[in-house]
């Protein structure tokens, strides 16, 4: 009876309220970023991770029902990097204690599980000269701060530190400044051939503070690691991967919906919730609006960018590649803000009747989670996410606001940016959003005001 209701109900409401109703029955979100967390995992760009990725996104694009989707090459990687299985970090006396550990991407592993004796790094050349003979196989504990790209070596240091990973130590490690640990890198200046050798690792705050603690207290301190960081021969060819619904009225004129199928791989990461809500978002959105069969009279393009990590280089060469279209975009649309659901949008005052009823909509399906427009006169879009590549050519662009409870700092680059962080009931309002935003922008009257 339900059922039949629900049928009734869906066949007199207006295209929106279908998609809505859709989502409300049956919102496959969740299915989708389960797979790609554990089918595929973390997915660095110029990883296999991403190669497999975007394979996958294709298919599930084609599954729904997208016969035109298909893999836009945007550049060649020069050299790929990939975390193996075999990772881990312990310290082995005084007492043994696991430790939790990352080093940024393209940078050197152990090859195997590594022990050394802790000793705490010279100071200055002379007391480098004076511990030489402790240094050979150690493990040498920095107090230099790291950020969230790594290390942060002083200037006046870097001379010393040279010298020290020149003096046959098994690595330095850094401490965080707390619990997480996160992870950056960069290919820029790497090959397969010519890369780093030395190895830096950095460790929570905590099995630091141990490290140090034993050691400043005289005892016999030894740690492991095993890094398996893996480079790997290039060029790796990376790619968009892009699906769109064609317009029935104005085919040419066109809304991008999209967030960044790349992400880093601290161990124990999974890519979840930066950017794999996004991307799940944006699969569950196209297949809503197909499955609904309601019909745009734009075209809704969906695009999972990759690079993004890396400066947004996926989108950045997607706008190069697509410069003759431009003019013709409408808006385009990112979801890049973690599991929490979808509060606001802010643009200028002409943009609010393209986005506020589409919130009202969506507030009305999902009363605990209220929508609003901000009108702005002084509105930019630049920075964030892949939108800023679309906004610094001109095209109206949104990075979609968020709430709830998901503290994103504590997934945001870490170790914890896992499946489980990722809360379901907001995903679903996510990808009804998405879906929604996106549709009634495609079938407005007119294309959305420039600046």
């Amino acid at each position: 009876m339900i059922a039949l209701s629900l049928l009734l109900a869906t066949s007199f409401a207006s295209p929106a309220q279908k998609i809505i109703n859709l989502s409300i029955a049956d919102n496959r979100v969740m299915q989708h970023l389960h797979e790609l967390c554990y089918d595929v995992g973390a997915r660095p760009t110029g990883s296999p991770e991403l190669q497999k990725a975007e394979k996958w996104a294709l298919a599930k694009f084609k599954s729904f029902g997208y016969n035109n989707a298909h893999l836009e090459k945007w550049a060649d990687v020069p050299v790929g990097f990939q975390r193996g299985p075999n990772n881990s970090a312990k310290m082995i006396s005084p007492r043994r204690a696991e430790m939790q550990f990352s080093t940024n991407c393209w940078m050197p592993g152990t090859q195997g599980p590594l022990q050394g004796r802790v000793v705490i790094a010279p100071k200055s050349m002379e007391e480098l000269v004076s511990m030489k003979s402790s240094l050979n196989g150690a493990w040498v504990l920095s107090d230099a701060p790291v950020s969230m790209r790594g290390a942060n070596i002083a200037k006046e240091s870097v001379d010393l530190m040279k010298a020290i990973e020149a003096s046959g130590i098994n690595g330095v490690v850094f401490g965080s400044k707390s619990d997480l640990l996160h992870t950056h890198g960069t290919w820029k200046d790497k090959t397969f051939e010519n890369h780093p050798t030395n190895v830096q690792v950095t460790v929570r705050k905590a099995d630091w503070d141990m490290l140090a603690e034993n050691v400043r207290a005289g005892k016999d301190t030894v740690a492991e690691f095993n890094i398996d960081n893996r480079w790997i021969k290039g060029p790796i060819e990376v790619h968009n991967v892009v699906a769109e619904i064609v317009g029935t009225e104005f085919p040419d004129q066109i809304v991008v919906l999209g967030g960044h199928l790349d992400s880093w791989n601290s161990p124990g990461s999974q890519g979840a919730n930066d950017n794999g809500t996004g991307s799940s978002s944006t699969l569950e959105a196209a297949r809503l609006i197909l499955k609904s069969g309601v019909k745009p009279k734009r075209t809704i393009r969906f695009i999972l960018f990759s690079g993004e990590e890396q400066g947004l280089l996926g989108s950045t060469e997607y706008v190069k590649q697509h410069l003759g279209e431009l003019y013709r975009i409408s808006a385009c649309i990112v979801d890049d803000g973690g599991s929490n659901y979808e509060s606001d949008a802010s643009g200028y005052a002409s943009w609010t009747p393209f986005f506020q009823p589409s919130f009202d909509l969506m507030t009305k399906a999902f009363p605990k989670m209220p929508m609003t427009f901000h009108p702005s006169t002084n509105y930019d879009a630049s920075g964030g996410s892949d939108q800023a590549s679309f906004w610094a050519k001109g095209v109206p662009s949104v990075f979609m606001g968020k709430a709830g409870t998901q503290q994103y700092l504590h997934i945001w680059h870490t170790q914890y940016d896992r499946y489980e962080e990722a809360v379901p009931e907001y995903l679903k309002q996510v990808a009804t959003s998405m879906a929604v935003v996106s549709f009634n922008i495609a079938n407005a009257d007119s294309m959305m005001p420039r600046k």
